[in-house]
């Protein structure tokens, strides 16, 4: 969701191109560099986020790729795309980030073939990501279990006693006094349906994943600008 301080920001520079308001930022015109850092910062912490591991780490790497793109402002030659050169900053900043942790990064290979469970663990299982977590599996297990609701009771039937129940075809074809391989063709069809219609609902949220808009964009906003001020970049 988008705060007021971001609608704002929009409505009042949505029509100046990114060319002009890098030049007056260059001139220390803070609120144009604010306006191209709400303009942008979706962009730089997705970049960010290829790279890093977490959300908080994408953060720091997008405040610090903001903060070179505001040293570096004078350099920048309009006949560029403005989007291209931060990502191409955001990009250094974050595989530096990982140059330094380097040591710490053990070969897959080795790591597999280790006898330390703690390791083998780490890279096989998805990381703990607390309560977020727990909602984001709610929620994926609230859309699964809405699809199947939807399917074709031939289909929704075997589904949920094959799948779920994980009963065998032959259970399956006893209970519901079907032959095997109307079972075998039933479950497989009823796959096919759930993945078209979840791959749908894929596309769309891609689209949507790792945005960065509301606290999370003023929060790195802020935290450039008061930066900003102290190395006498902005008036």
């Amino acid at each position: 969701m988008h705060t007021a301080v971001e609608q704002l920001a929009s409505a009042l520079t949505e029509d100046v191109p990114d060319t002009e308001l890098a030049r007056r930022a260059a001139q220390k015109d803070g609120a144009a560099f604010e306006a191209i850092m709400r303009r942008h910062n979706q962009l730089l912490f997705r970049t960010a986020r290829g790279i890093v591991r977490s959300d908080g780490e994408a953060e720091d790497v997008a405040q610090e790729a903001w903060m070179q793109v505001w040293r570096s402002l004078s350099g920048f030659r309009s006949e560029s795309k403005l989007s291209t050169w931060l990502v191409r900053i955001t990009v250094n900043e974050a595989l530096g980030r990982l140059r330094g942790k380097r040591s710490q990064i053990i070969p897959l290979e080795i790591a597999m073939m280790s006898s330390d469970n703690d390791t083998r663990k780490a890279l096989t299982e998805a990381p703990d990501r607390g309560p977020e977590h727990s909602v984001e599996r709610s929620r994926l297990r609230a859309l699964i279990e809405a699809r199947i609701a939807v399917l074709p009771e031939v289909f929704r039937s075997v589904f949920m006693l094959r799948a779920i129940e994980e009963m065998s075809v032959d259970e399956v074809a006893e209970v519901l006094d079907i032959p095997a391989a109307t079972v075998r063709t039933r479950y497989f069809r009823a796959r096919a349906l759930l993945r078209e219609s979840l791959a749908q609902e894929m596309d769309v949220a891609i689209g949507e994943a790792f945005s960065f808009a509301g606290e999370r964009c003023d929060r790195v906003v802020a935290g450039v600008m008061a930066r900003a001020r102290v190395e006498g970049l902005c008036k």
